[in-house]
């Protein structure tokens, strides 16, 4: 397990970690974290030399892709999915967005995860990702701003897709929490000086996850698509027998 501080590789892990065995999902194949900024030698090298890293999945926004663009690394690939690009309520994920939605935060995480799950963009982008790993074949690294909600849904479909157990996906999602304790307050002390005593309570909650947004995502899928298997199908147009394709690449063969 490897969790670094600042704007390194924060709240980094392989989500294998929390599976179980009867999952049987493969090991250094799925790496889910923050944005990866300011990266030292040595976290490049954790990348693609220890993890060998062969893409990269950014699912935030432009305005974050522009001002905080990932480091280029040496032979990985690297792909934009705006997941977020047509949600009209909740937030974008940004840390910009959370400040502004600092004061009723919890009602806008709330639209947020209903548009993670249903809007156009998060649709098409789940799609647009989950068809490309059955091309990939190799390690890749999936993240947003924190890598806490876009990343965590998008963690929660490939653990479920696995069979892993819904408290095996409720487990690493929650992980985050600890994951990004430190790095939570350098952000909230570099800008607590121009925030209200509200907002600053507000950004707080902002920046950890809740068991409760992803059980509502998980409402919010069954009440639109009927079940996990119907928002394959129906919600991301995928084909019938995905599932089947997916856990015959990655997850280990019974004995």
């Amino acid at each position: 397990m490897v969790d670094r501080r600042g704007d390194m590789l924060v709240n980094f892990r392989d989500i294998q970690a929390q599976s179980s065995k009867e999952s049987r999902l493969k090991k250094n194949l799925f790496f889910r974290g923050g944005q990866l900024t300011d990266l030292t030698a040595e976290d490049k090298k954790i990348l693609t030399d220890k993890f060998q890293i062969g893409k990269i999945y950014d699912f935030r926004g432009q305005e974050e892709v522009t001002t905080q663009p990932d480091v280029s690394l040496d032979g990985v690939n690297y792909e934009n999915i705006d997941i977020l690009a047509s949600a009209t309520s909740g937030n974008s994920g940004s840390l910009q967005d959370m400040i502004i939605n600092a004061t009723d935060i919890r009602e806008a995480m709330m639209k947020t995860y209903e548009s993670i799950v249903i809007s156009e963009s998060a649709l098409e982008g789940y799609r647009t990702f989950l068809l490309d790993l059955l091309d990939q074949k190799q390690a890749v690294y999936f993240h947003c701003f924190a890598g806490k909600d876009r990343t965590g849904f998008a963690a929660a479909l490939l653990l479920r897709l696995s069979g892993a157990s819904d408290e095996e996906i409720m487990k690493d999602y929650l992980k985050t929490n600890s994951a990004r304790k430190e790095v939570n307050q350098e952000i909230i002390n570099a800008v607590k000086a121009t925030l209200t005593e509200d907002q600053i309570e507000g950004l707080q909650i902002a920046l950890t996850v809740d068991k409760n947004y992803l059980l509502h995502a998980r409402e919010i899928m069954n009440k639109h698509f009927g079940s996990f298997e119907g928002y394959l199908r129906e919600g991301l147009a995928l084909e019938k027998d995905y599932m089947e394709y997916f856990q015959a690449l990655y997850l280990n063969q019974k004995a």
